[in-house]
């Protein structure tokens, strides 16, 4: 098991090691209580710890960069209680920890949920994250290629345009013989004088 397995689940608390997914779901694994469950797509979103960003004061960081100075400053800094700690001894504990973590958009409900999941992490040995430090960069290369891509649905717009071109024409066409409304007129006229003497 590795950390860019895990994955949290909207409406479950917890972490989750994800096994397999399918079209209407996934299968994942309980970090807690080792069982296995099936998670409905149309119910539950599911996000791998490694996707997650946490705002800082500068760029925004990977959640696991945040836990890495939670574990390197584990036997100098008193870890916070998620469920007994203060809002304010939360906060102090991440300001000392990731001094530039932007409090005013992460909040305290965040924080808690981070050390949840750090214990979690560190129970099951998945506090390692040098691979995946180093392999970042090769990550964001294709998270970019739909970027490139974006274009295209431009050049679809292109066909679009031409019909609403040649219809102009045609307005035009259609336009002259109404200005020319006078001489159409007497040619109905005739029209009906030639049935008249017909009769």
């Amino acid at each position: 098991m590795e950390y860019r397995e895990i994955v949290a689940v909207t409406g479950l608390g917890g972490l989750f090691q994800l096994l397999t997914t399918k079209s209407d779901g996934a299968i994942v694994r309980n970090l807690s209580d080792k069982s296995t469950k099936f998670i409905s797509a149309r119910l539950h979103n599911v996000t791998p710890l490694e996707s997650i960003e946490v705002y800082t004061t500068g760029d925004n960081v990977r959640l696991h960069e945040v836990f890495q100075k939670m574990k390197d400053n584990d036997g100098s800094v008193a870890m916070a209680d998620a469920k007994n700690a203060d809002n304010n001894t939360i906060k102090g504990y991440f300001k000392t920890v990731f001094p530039d973590i932007d409090e005013e958009r992460v909040y305290v409900s965040d924080m808690k949920k981070m050390l949840k999941w750090y214990d979690l992490l560190k129970a099951n040995e998945l506090l390692n994250f040098e691979a995946l430090t180093r392999e970042v960069p090769a990550e964001e290369a294709p998270a970019e290629a739909p970027v490139a891509e974006a274009p295209a649905p431009v050049a679809e717009e292109a066909p679009a345009e031409k019909p609403a071109k040649k219809a102009a024409p045609k307005k035009k066409k259609a336009a002259e013989p109404a200005e020319a409304g006078g001489e159409e007129k007497p040619a109905k006229k005739t029209a009906a004088k030639k049935k008249k003497t017909e009769e």
